[in-house]
């Protein structure tokens, strides 16, 4: 075994998402099943040290109690998400509030993020959430820098993530920091998970799923560009197709999804670009032809300005297709 495991304090509540509290300790717990050091020491605990029953169903049953717990210098703080209501249970945010800063490391999954922004925390950092919550914590806590696009964010000690499998992804990312890249391999390996998606990689289909237009006929021109990726989705075309002029069509059409036609076409395209190059092995010019894109540069400005790296790069890290 090699050196002193770090501790990690995992923080539980009645209404807590299962699988944001057990997938980064599945994460940690791996490191001494699988690589033979010393790895993470866990701690589970909750207000009262009561049991919690999550949203799922599941009941969990705590180390200890919230409010007995001081974390150190090496402890990080991980704050699963769950289903809140417009008030938080006070003894949660206050616990953080007061403690908090005394962490190493401060890391939210999901809605967890909201608990870390309530208390204080986040004011001043860029951070994340799941796609969902993106808006209300946008609005609730305008001190904090939100990004919606990355599946977490690092700010300094304190790192979010989005919804429930990306907390999978930021755990193996601390792994990777705290014991090398062949540890947090071998987690991946032997959990059957990717290692590791990186922060930047967007909640992209979870964006476009937010930003469906409530009524016809712009639901029904949504439907027709995500068919159609290849055809021409100028504004005026899609306006025919609405029965609208093409002025009043951009205005509704910005009203209902919170995005300009062009600026959701090229989502649409991007995403549909991004899941060939992960499953198919069709070239980037075809693929770029196959999205609407005039050529492969088309495309690679496209997926530099969305995703934030070119589609050789994308298919590199994401592709499971092999020619």
């Amino acid at each position: 075994m090699g050196s002193s495991p770090r501790n990690v304090l995992v923080l539980l509540y009645d209404g807590v998402q299962s699988l944001d509290v057990t997938g980064p300790v599945e994460v940690f717990a791996a490191l001494a099943h699988f690589s033979g050091r010393a790895g993470y020491a866990i701690r589970t605990v909750s207000p009262g040290g009561e049991p919690v029953r999550t949203g799922s169903g599941l009941t969990l049953v705590p180390d200890g109690e919230l409010e007995c717990a001081r974390p150190g210098p090496g402890t990080t703080v991980l704050v699963p998400g769950g289903r809140f209501t417009a008030d938080f249970e006070p003894g949660l945010t206050d616990w953080l509030r007061t403690h908090g800063g005394g962490a190493e490391r401060l890391v939210s999954v999901c809605t967890g993020g909201l608990l870390l922004a309530e208390a204080g925390l986040l004011d001043g950092r860029r951070a994340t959430t799941h796609w969902n919550a993106c808006e209300r914590m946008a609005q609730d806590y305008p001190a904090v820098a939100v990004e919606p696009d990355p599946i977490y964010v690092r700010d300094g000690p304190v790192a979010t993530s989005a919804g429930v499998t990306a907390g999978i992804d930021l755990a193996l990312a601390l792994v990777e920091e705290d014991h090398g890249q062949d540890v947090a391999l071998t987690i991946a390996r032997h959990l059957v998970v990717f290692l590791r998606r990186p922060g930047n990689q967007a909640q992209f289909s979870a964006q476009l799923a937010a930003q469906t237009a409530r009524r016809d006929p712009l639901r029904d021109v949504q439907q027709w560009i995500t068919e159609h990726p290849g055809e021409d989705l100028g504004v005026e075309h899609l306006a025919a197709r609405a029965r609208l002029s093409p002025r009043h069509f951009a205005r509704a059409f910005r009203a209902e999804t919170g995005v300009t036609p062009g600026r959701y076409v090229e989502r649409v395209r991007v995403d549909h670009a991004r899941r060939l190059l992960e499953e198919s092995g069709e070239g980037i010019a075809q693929i770029a032809r196959a999205c609407g894109y005039g050529n492969p540069e088309a495309l690679r400005r496209a997926f530099v300005r969305t995703l934030g790296q070119p589609p050789a790069e994308y298919r590199r890290r994401f592709g499971t297709s092999r020619d």
